[in-house]
């Protein structure tokens, strides 16, 4: 049985879950983190082809029962809050495979990408207009796509009607790939700079950058409009309407 408030709705496709699981890349030296692993048909996948995986349930009866269904194997079920863990116990280069809760998806993603241990790949299904929110490109990103896509390469995968859920949701799902950035694409302006900017660029997100920045960064209108043609921007450019490269150079111009 589910939980409806805690978020559960459990994918019980074998074939969905083994695509799921496969955009993992994983191997026996892998150590998994699971989030919600409801009635244990990721994790038998997740079992089968890494070498350690580590499950974090917030719903205390599904934490018992899970361990006695794979017995002799090297599962760890944590009862609590996800949002809680402790995540520099796992080991540097661990992975992330989940169907996560709908109604926390921002905090999980940001928890990860904020940790002083992120992991090496993050593979999560979550709503599906969430999915392309995080993958956004110039034209439509967000703020958390940015702080996403400055860390991770990202791309959406698998999309998995509702109908494939138990319970139904209420909308579509889809898988987001996130795979750990490690040569700095960024060479003069570090990540904290770079975001520093976009969150004073994004404050108000309908108005135009020359008003934002200049407002948010104490600076005067004309250098933010130098700065914005100096990427090859216009002065009437909004936040959503840069990338991720148009900031990292936009930061690198004003730390000048």
């Amino acid at each position: 049985m589910t939980n409806k408030s805690l978020g559960q709705h459990w994918l019980r496709d074998r074939t969905i879950l083994e695509e799921i699981a496969a955009q993992g890349r994983l191997g026996p030296e892998d150590t998994v983190l699971e989030i919600g692993p409801g009635p244990g048909g990721l994790t038998s996948l997740l079992l089968a082809q890494a070498g350690r995986v580590v499950s974090v349930e917030f719903d205390p009866e599904v934490a018992r029962k899970l361990p006695g269904q794979f017995p002799g194997k090297n599962l760890e079920v944590v009862q609590g809050d996800i949002l809680e863990y402790d995540l520099g116990k796992l080991p540097s280069g661990y992975k992330v495979v989940a169907n996560i809760p709908y109604y926390i998806t921002k905090k999980i993603i940001q928890n990860f990408v904020r940790a002083a241990n992120q992991p090496e790949v993050m593979v999560l299904l979550v709503q599906q207009e969430v999915a392309q929110k995080y993958a956004a490109a110039a034209g439509d990103l967000t703020l958390q796509a940015v702080e996403l896509q400055l860390a991770y390469d990202v791309h959406v995968s698998t999309r998995v009607p509702k109908t494939y859920f138990n319970p139904v949701p209420a909308v579509d799902s889809q898988v987001l790939v996130c795979t750990k950035i490690h040569v700095d694409k960024n060479a003069y302006v570090d990540n904290k700079s770079i975001l520093r900017v976009a969150r004073a660029g994004f404050a108000s997100p309908r108005k135009k950058l020359r008003t934002t920045l200049s407002s948010g960064l104490g600076i005067s209108r004309e250098l933010v409009e130098a700065s914005l043609r100096q990427i090859g921007a216009s002065p009437d450019v909004r936040a959503q309407d840069l990338s991720v490269a148009d900031w990292a150079k936009l930061a690198d111009i004003l730390a000048a």
